[in-house]
């Protein structure tokens, strides 16, 4: 009978260890997985010639920039329109 005993605890042991190798296997299976649906997701992007966020933002930073600069130009050109032109009703150049 304690033979029989040790029989069972060595197949237990057996199986725990195929079942520790079969979980590793499994994570390196995953690992792997995910790298290749990486790779893959990144080479789609680039073939839709999408951008990412960060540089979406920098555009995005220089675009407002570039309104606020045109919104003051157009400020002062109107600013400058009107001191350059004759306002009418006023006093009259020739004084006789």
């Amino acid at each position: 009978m304690k033979d029989q005993g040790s029989g069972r605890a060595r197949v237990m042991d057996d199986l725990a260890g195929m079942a520790g190798g079969a979980f590793s296997v499994l994570t390196g299976i995953r690992a792997e997985i995910e790298a290749i649906a990486k790779a893959q997701a990144e080479a789609i992007i680039r073939r839709l010639d999408l951008v990412r966020r960060e540089e979406l933002d920098a555009a995005m930073d220089v675009a407002r920039r570039a309104r606020e600069q045109a919104e003051d130009l157009a400020a002062r050109v109107a600013a400058l329109e009107t001191r350059s032109t004759p306002k009418s009703g006023g006093k009259s150049s020739s004084n006789t």
